[in-house]
């Protein structure tokens, strides 16, 4: 028997989803048995072979990656080379990035220094612009690297936004963004909440699917 990791609520029907870790993700109305749930996987089990085989298979190669090869920023992978004659700790000039002073055991630090800055100076203007076109008042916002989340909206209105997604496109940052600030409003992920995120990025359901494929890379580094 599989052991998934369970989210009850008061949806209708049964799903099945991999995470970015290769876990079973089962999601299931309040009254379905646990009999059933099982009864379900095991109908579906090709599919979660088939699944779990490719992201253990995606993690491997993460892994076994060199970061001091490339960067993945803006949804593009750029050339890393460590110049330990430049005056900057780590510059981009648009085609490739540089580290200076540092070995190949510790680029992570300033990478994601880096990151962190460079996400508020791409993000939060995202957000500002956002909010007052669509009157989504927001109480307070922090950048911050999360374990599981990329973004999350707090009862007072407080957001937080993981700055490992400058790794993305710029239309996954827009619609996490988006997504945080319609729970504003919308304290749960009704059919209204994802009404008004349709609303105001039509094209949110491919920004969507670049996460759940590809958000395993982003925290990686």
């Amino acid at each position: 028997m599989i052991s998934p990791q369970i989210i009850r609520s008061n949806r209708k029907t049964l799903s099945l989803s991999i995470n970015e870790n290769a876990d079973l993700v089962v999601r299931a109305p309040r009254r379905v048995s646990y009999d059933e749930i099982q009864k379900f996987i095991y109908e579906k089990s090709a599919w979660i072979d088939n699944k779990q085989r490719l992201i253990k298979a995606q993690l491997k190669d993460n892994v076994n990656a060199n970061i001091s090869l490339q960067c993945l920023y803006l949804g593009s992978l750029y050339p890393l080379k460590i110049d330990n004659n430049s005056v900057e700790p780590i510059s981009f000039d648009g085609h490739e990035f540089s580290i200076a002073n540092v070995n190949r055991d510790t680029i992570n630090l300033p990478l994601k220094s880096w990151y962190k800055k460079r996400f508020i100076e791409v993000a939060l203007p995202r957000l500002s612009y956002f909010s007052d076109k669509h009157k989504l008042k927001v109480n307070q916002v922090r950048v911050k690297e999360q374990k599981t989340l990329w973004g999350s909206c707090s009862s007072k209105n407080n957001i937080n936004l993981n700055y490992l997604l400058i790794m993305a496109p710029m239309k996954v940052i827009d619609y996490v963004i988006v997504h945080e600030l319609v729970h504003t409003t919308h304290k749960n992920h009704s059919a209204k909440f994802w009404q008004k995120v349709e609303t105001i990025m039509p094209n949110y359901k491919d920004a969507r699917y670049w996460l759940k494929e590809n958000g395993h890379q982003l925290r990686r580094l």
